[in-house]
Formats: C-alpha cells, sequence, structure tokens
C-alpha cells in the first residue's frame, strides 16, 4: 500500500465502521411506522457527518498529513470529494427519512442547515455553471469568506438531530457524536484557533519588481526567523497592512533554499492578484505559513521531464536557482508570446552550464501548441522510464497527463499539483 493512498482509506473506514456500528448494534424497533426508513435516513445522516468532519481536517493545512494523501492540494481535492458526497447524502436524506406530520424545533434546524450548505455549494459550482455564475457574480475572496460559515451551518445540522424524534442506537449514536465533535474542533481551529496556536513568520515585502504587464516577482525578507523549504514547494502568504491582501493565499516559491530571501513570482489572474499587482509596495509586512507541497524533483527517477506553462515556471525557477540538478532532465517552456516568458536568461545559462539539461522554449503564438509527441520523441526509445513534472494550467496538465498515459506511462510517473481550492 502506497503511503500517499492511507489517508483517503481512513475516511473510507470511518464511513464503512459507521455503517457497521448501525448494522451490529441496531436501534430498537419501537413499533413507529416508517421504521426502516427511519433507520436508513439515520444511517444516511450520520455519515453525512462523518463525511463533513474529514472535510474539515483537511482543511486544516495539517503538515504531518500531507504525506498520507500525496501533499496539501490533494487533501483540498479530497476535500471537495467528501463535501460533495456528503451534500448528496442531504439529498437522499431527505427523501427517505419519513416526512414529519408535525413541525418540531428539529424540523426548523434542518431548514436552517440546509438552506446554509446549499447556498455555500450553489457559490463553489456557480464558476462553473455560467447561469450561476451570472445571478452571483461572487469573487474568490467573497466566496472564502461565506465559506467560512458552513461550519455553524455543520453544528445547526448535527443540533437537529437531537430534537428530532430520533431512533435509540447509543453505540452508533456516540461514535457519530465523537466524529462529529472532532470536526467541529477542526473547523474552530482552522477558523480561529489557528491564528494564536499556528506559527505564522512575519515578513517584509523588500522588494516589487514588475517583470512584464501581467507579472510581479516579490522579494520578502524575513523579520526573524526564515521559513525552511524545499524546491518546488509552496507557501501562504498575506499581506495585513492593506485590506484588500489580508486574506491567505497560496503562491509557488521560485528562489532556492539557499537564498536569504523569498521570491515569489506572481501573474495578475484574480481579484487578489490584480490588486497586488497595482498596490504592493517595498516595506510593508507580510505573513507566511508553509511551506507545503510534495513537488519534489528529488524523489522521481534519474531521467525526467521537466514541463512549465505560463506562470508553471515557479516551481522548476526553484529547481534550477538551487543548483544541484543531479538528473537527466528535458525541460520544456511553453508560452504564448516572448513578453510572458520570464527569465529566459537563467534558463539558458543552466543548460549551458549542465549537460544533462535540455531546455526547449516555445511560442505558441509563433510555432504552435506544444505536443505530447514532440516531447515523446525529443526523449527517445527510453520515454517509458522518465518521471514527468508539469506545472500549468489544470487544462494543460490533464491534457498531458491523459496523453502520457494512453502512450504507456503510469499514473505514478506524472506529477502536477492543483491549485484550484474552491
Amino acid at each position: 500500500m502506497k503511503k500517499k493512498n492511507i489517508g483517503n482509506l481512513v475516511i473510507i473506514g470511518l464511513v464503512l465502521l459507521n455503517i457497521i456500528l448501525w448494522t451490529v448494534f441496531p436501534p430498537i424497533n419501537d413499533g413507529r411506522p416508517h421504521f426502516i426508513r427511519a433507520y436508513v435516513g439515520e444511517v444516511i445522516g450520520s455519515t453525512m457527518i462523518i463525511l463533513m468532519a474529514a472535510g474539515f481536517f483537511l482543511t486544516t493545512r495539517a503538515k504531518w498529513a500531507e504525506a498520507y494523501f500525496g501533499g496539501l492540494d490533494k487533501m483540498y481535492l479530497s476535500h471537495k470529494r467528501v463535501n460533495a458526497s456528503a451534500f448528496l447524502l442531504i439529498f437522499v436524506h431527505i427523501l427517505v427519512v419519513p416526512i414529519a406530520t408535525e413541525f418540531r424545533l428539529g424540523n426548523y434546524l434542518a431548514i436552517i442547515a440546509f438552506a446554509g450548505i446549499l447556498t455555500i455549494v450553489l457559490l463553489t459550482l456557480s464558476p462553473r455553471i455560467p447561469l450561476l455564475s451570472k445571478l452571483t457574480n461572487a469573487s474568490y475572496e467573497q466566496w472564502k469568506k461565506i465559506h467560512r460559515y458552513i461550519g455553524i451551518f455543520y453544528a445547526v445540522g448535527f443540533v437537529h438531530s437531537l430534537f428530532v424524534n430520533g431512533l435509540s442506537a447509543l453505540v452508533a449514536f456516540s461514535y457519530v457524536q465523537a466524529v462529529f465533535i472532532f470536526g467541529l474542533l477542526c473547523y474552530l481551529y482552522t477558523e480561529i484557533f489557528s491564528r494564536f496556536t499556528k506559527k505564522f513568520l512575519p515578513y517584509t515585502v523588500s522588494a516589487v519588481r514588475h517583470l512584464n504587464g501581467s507579472t510581479t516577482e516579490v522579494t520578502l525578507t524575513a523579520k526573524k526567523e526564515r521559513l525552511t523549504y524545499q524546491p518546488g514547494q509552496f507557501l501562504f502568504v498575506r499581506f495585513p497592512g492593506d485590506r484588500a491582501l489580508d486574506e491567505s493565499h497560496p503562491f509557488s516559491i521560485s528562489s532556492a533554499p539557499g537564498e536569504a530571501d523569498i521570491r515569489l513570482t506572481i501573474k495578475a489572474s484574480g481579484d487578489f492578484t490584480r490588486e497586488l499587482f497595482q498596490t504592493l509596495r517595498p516595506g510593508m509586512d507580510a505573513t507566511l505559513d508553509g511551506a507545503y507541497g510534495l513537488f519534489q524533483y528529488q524523489l522521481g527517477g534519474p531521467k525526467q521531464i521537466w514541463i512549465a506553462g505560463g506562470i508553471g515556471i515557479t516551481p522548476f525557477l526553484s529547481f534550477i536557482r538551487n543548483g544541484r540538478l543531479e538528473r537527466e532532465i528535458d525541460f520544456y517552456y511553453t508560452v504564448r508570446t516572448r513578453e510572458e516568458a520570464l527569465f529566459l536568461d537563467e534558463i539558458e545559462a543552466a543548460a549551458q552550464g549542465n549537460p544533462h539539461f535540455r531546455a526547449f522554449v516555445r511560442f505558441s503564438i509563433e510555432s504552435g501548441s506544444l505536443t505530447v509527441d514532440e516531447i515523446v520523441k525529443n526523449a527517445g526509445e527510453d520515454f517509458r522510464d522518465r518521471d514527468v513534472y508539469m506545472c500549468g494550467p489544470l487544462g494543460m496538465l490533464n491534457a498531458y497527463s491523459e496523453k502520457f498515459q494512453a502512450l504507456g506511462l503510469a499514473a505514478e510517473q506524472i506529477h502536477f499539483e492543483e491549485f484550484n481550492f474552491r
């Protein structure tokens, strides 16, 4: 069993244990009408509570858990999946449980919890559904603020179960109650307690350099303790002196661990990054949390292929600047225009100084899009022996990954991170 699969297997195990407890220690049939429907409804509802608790744990950014999920980005991906499953179970729960003949406090609480969670889910889906996007017009920052309230509706949903005419199943309910408390503590830690218990490192913006019309290089200098990281990792940063920039956002580190300062290369592609491009100035305070991620080429084999799309160059800059490229590497950097290309001099210098490092720069407007077939042709007959490291737009990553696997590479040989946390 691979270590990176253990985390998701534990979540599945928690769900299965819930079902087993409800089966081995079933509630007593008290003669009520639709007993079976109520029984199944409670199993579904308790499963939903367990999945949401797991989702809250996955957002705590627990560094020790990264290895058991394959990285923090994979933890957020699992968070999306368990929450999506929980949301679907809400509908199944509503359809299965008997309709109440009289309204109690628990019924009103159920309506509040459902309405709140539904609102947050619709806002989460809005960027992917044009009609919802037009109706809500919610930015990532607005969604993030509203999303913080989901734990309140989670608690209301659980309390609802205490004020309805539920079945008596002490063992199963005690288990669900314990998992609920764990999930609630994870939520409270993320939203409140982490501000006081987590180690956030204070930095100062020492330099801001606009590399082109949309990209900024930000240099950060430690006030006291420096952040420790590996090449290819990312961090969360916020700038508390500016209200518009006081939300924590993830960025890959483009400097090398041996440098005194940390460098971030940031493209203005959203509300936060556009504001940063326009207003960030030297002397402003910064707060760092990290480092995270398992995008580390040192863990791969002796022969590798690196592919950077656009601003996806950032982790590879950290690799190159670290200076110890002890692998046989074909590096592909693809951008639309020459203006978008960053740090070409450093890439060329790395290629000239290392006979095992070959660099290929593609301007798609001039020469067309980079294809996997080209990459395979350049790699030669030993193509299937290589590890592939990619960073760039998610659509590009998925398309390349599918093509590589179709040509015989195993999924374990293909490495990339997803920064789509919404």
